[in-house]
């Protein structure tokens, strides 16, 4: 009896979440819902009491709510308190850290490249060495996620880090004397930048984090100071980011408060508008814009905005599709509540979420670029790569990037540049200038008929 009076607890603990967190704007469907409710009770009681082997309480409801949300949309996500806490260090674009580039090699979590200018690199961290203890404890069985969380934490603070590394005449691994870290704020790099043929510059923003449009300025300078004539911008495979960090982009290259990006929910306070500020810093630098189908979120937000305004050339592949507004409720558990609560526009109104779901709106959602050019996606993932084969070593001078991937969609871009992208430009707004044409002269016929039509009723009746 005392079981099923917990478990009842337990139940109507999460009917209670339902009701209050998960449904604030549909308290009429609650009364329709009751039964189902009860429903849910009946079933939570019966698997704790029966099901074939122990149950948790906690974890039976958390499944539960996770499958609530789970059913609105793909974005919409019940976090445990590790998952928020971890939301919330992602979208700071800062932590306190070490600066080391990670990854699992043969069962080890071994170090792949040390970050410039980073405690790790100052300290001598070298790639391959083998991290083994953190703090004296054992993460011999953690996953690559739960040694690097543990290996975060407050800026200034301090950590023991006991390594291997491969001693390269014997080809065997060596415990090295303990590494004493004082955590520092690392910066991670999301900009790569450099000069194309006839002075086009070329930019590859890795994400829309916190200092994102900050490095981008950067790079913006020193191509400038080199003599760019043209910009490429490159969004492909950026998964987006902070909103703040979209709209600032895109201001770099336009003014006048010109419309972003809206947003438009339910809610008539859902809807907001973001608009540029009165004067761009490089308000006239031809530019062309890539995407593909790993661009998203922001990513589209701004290649949105540049095509709307005319203002940019977009050359790739048909963007991603997500771009609705997920407002992040903290929980009384220290859990959280992402929730879809609106969606973002285009400045003319094109719908930038993609519903993956529904096959009748197959055409609708995504930014679709200018001019097409379409690549394997084995083929565009080895032109990124690149990127991330450079290697941080101590002691060492940065290595060269090297660029020996084919790459159709930048050589696309460079071509746009050269010639001028204002006369693709200018082409896209007389074609839309004739779809408008056309689409209003075929609303005109269709209310002229439906105006002759009682007439002719009329006249039937008089006859």
């Amino acid at each position: 009896m005392k079981g099923r009076k917990t478990t009842k607890i337990a139940a109507w603990a999460a009917v209670v979440f339902f009701v209050g967190t998960l449904f604030p704007y549909a308290y009429g469907a609650v009364d329709g819902g009751l039964k189902q409710l009860r429903t849910f009770i009946n079933v939570l009681q019966y698997v704790k009491e029966n099901y074939v082997e122990p149950t948790d309480s906690d974890q039976l409801i958390t499944g539960a709510i996770r499958g609530v949300v789970g059913e609105l949309d793909p974005f919409s996500q019940y976090l445990e308190p590790k998952e928020y806490l971890a939301l919330k260090n992602d979208t700071r674009g800062d932590f306190g850290g070490l600066g080391i580039r990670l990854s699992e090699v043969d069962g080890f979590v071994t170090v792949m490249s040390p970050m410039p200018n980073t405690p790790a690199y100052k300290a001598g961290v070298m790639p391959g060495d083998r991290i083994l203890f953190v703090d004296d404890r054992d993460i011999s069985d953690m996953t690559l996620d739960e040694a690097v969380e543990i290996m975060r934490g407050p800026v200034g603070s301090k950590v023991k880090i006991t390594m291997s590394r491969k001693n390269e005449k014997t080809g065997e691994y060596e415990t090295l004397p303990d590494f004493h870290f004082k955590r520092e704020k690392i910066v991670p790099e999301v900009v790569y930048y450099r000069m194309l043929e006839n002075n086009i510059g070329y930019i590859y923003l890795v994400d829309f984090s916190g200092h994102s449009t900050e490095e981008v300025q950067k790079a913006l300078k020193t191509l400038s100071k080199q003599g760019m004539k043209g910009l490429v911008l490159d969004l492909r495979f950026n998964p987006g980011g902070l909103l703040n960090g979209a709209v600032e982009l895109a201001q770099l290259f336009m003014g006048d408060k010109q419309m972003v990006v809206y947003t438009q929910g339910r809610k008539p306070e859902f809807y907001q508008e973001f608009r540029t500020g009165a004067k761009a810093d490089y308000p006239d630098l031809p530019l062309v814009v890539l995407i593909n189908q790993g661009s998203a979120s922001a990513s589209e937000i701004v290649s949105g905005a540049l095509q709307d305004n005319d203002r940019a050339v977009i050359v790739g592949q048909r963007s991603f599709g997500k771009a609705s507004v997920q407002q992040v409720l903290p929980l009384d558990d220290g859990a959280g509540l992402r929730l879809t609560i609106a969606k973002y526009y285009t400045p003319k109104g094109r719908l930038i979420q993609r519903d993956y779901r529904d096959k009748k709106k197959e055409n609708e959602g995504g930014i679709f670029p200018d001019v097409e050019v379409k690549m394997d996606p084995q083929d565009e993932v080895k032109i990124f790569t690149q990127y991330n084969n450079v290697v941080y070593t101590p002691g060492q001078e940065m290595p060269k990037m090297e660029f020996k991937e084919k790459d159709p969609v930048l050589d696309k871009a460079v071509e746009i540049l050269k010639e001028g992208p204002q006369k693709i430009i200018a082409q896209k707004a007389d074609m839309e200038k004739a779809a408008a044409e056309q689409a209003e002269q075929k609303a005109a016929e269709q209310e002229k008929q439906k105006t002759a039509q009682p007439n002719k009723q009329k006249e039937g009746n008089t006859k």
